[in-house]
């Protein structure tokens, strides 16, 4: 039960470093805009991310049973381990160099690369990894659509106003959209170390079946909610300053629409990297605006990051679930 309690200890550090390294998610672009201070978006970003973790599961299922076969894996104690010690080392190194990295990305690579590691190739649901890997990829591509659309529609809206009349609007406006952003990452993500505490429970005959526990629920909301308080301003400056110059009118069409894409997402149980759905929706925006007002430099650098991280996840947790199962051994 000792490991048990381990996992647990580490699906929690997952969702608190979550919550600091995504909390730019949800009010890079209302702390850049002026729309809302920096602390006073923090506590909005943290109240609304716990709303939305316990209202919802189902992305927490699809967690659990679609990319690892706990049948097929002969140690999915030291797989579960390895994958948490692995997303929890990426997610650091990235929030590290301020780098908008995706913690679905890393949680979901490193999932699939500790159960290859132990049992091959059987030991991956390819059915289940291809759906969400492809619910990962898609989603940025209908951000970027969906903030072009939205931006496109709220500027027609606000042509006749003044400049002055339209910002304060916008800006009050935008403390909802802000708002609403962050009910929508803490609806999807924090179910993901739902998933993890609810496979290890099964695992160890805690219980039968993939149902997300009401403490696991709660304990899961209060690791994101708490993560989310500290804040995380590299992140905040790369996604608020670095794709392109923000305005209130850029803030609210890139929130809705990050935000409308995120909440489809959840209610299709599917898991989404709201970093990169958020980063797209900017970019979305930016286009709509002018192409050239894009800092594609920094848009390309998320590109590859957006690649990398899963086959890096994979590696690298194929080499701690090596090291792990060794140390257990020993012990």
């Amino acid at each position: 039960m000792i490991q048990l309690v381990i996992i647990i200890a580490l699906a929690l550090t997952f969702d608190f470093i979550n919550g600091f390294h995504d909390t730019a998610n949800a009010i890079a672009t209302a702390v850049s805009t002026r729309a809302l201070r920096l602390r006073t978006a923090i506590l909005i970003a943290a109240v609304m991310n716990f709303t939305g973790a316990v209202l919802f599961t189902g992305v927490a299922k699809t967690i659990a049973t679609g990319v690892v076969d706990l049948n097929t894996v002969t140690n999915g104690t030291y797989v579960i381990m390895a994958a948490m010690i692995s997303a929890i080392a990426w997610n650091l190194i990235t929030w590290y160099f301020g780098i908008p990295s995706s913690s679905s990305h890393a949680l979901i690579g490193s999932l699939a690369g500790a159960a290859l590691a132990d049992a091959g190739l059987s030991a991956v649901n390819f059915h289940g990894f291809i759906t969400i890997f492809a619910s990962l990829i898609i989603s940025p591509v209908i951000a970027i659509a969906v903030g072009f659309v939205v931006f496109t529609i709220i500027k027609k809206i606000v042509v006749r106003m003044s400049i002055y009349k339209a910002n304060s609007g916008l800006r009050k406006f935008q403390i909802f959209t802000a708002a609403f952003q962050a009910f929508s990452h803490g609806s999807n993500d924090a179910q993901k170390s739902m998933g993890i505490i609810t496979m290890a429970l099964v695992s160890f005959g805690v219980q039968n079946d993939m149902t997300v526990p009401h403490w696991v629920q709660l304990a899961c909301a209060v690791a994101m909610t708490l993560g989310t308080s500290i804040g995380g301003w590299r992140i905040i400056k790369t996604v608020g300053t670095q794709i392109m110059k923000l305005r209130p009118i850029n803030g609210v069409a890139a929130d809705l629409s990050a935000s409308l894409v995120i909440q489809i997402a959840t209610h299709l149980n599917l898991p989404v990297s709201t970093t990169h759905v958020i980063s797209s929706a900017i970019i979305g925006v930016g286009t709509a605006q002018r192409i050239k007002g894009v800092k594609w430099g920094t848009a390309r650098k998320m590109v590859i990051a957006w690649f990398i991280t899963i086959p890096i996840s994979i590696l690298m947790s194929s080499g701690v679930f090596i090291l792990v199962a060794n140390i257990a051994q020993v012990i």
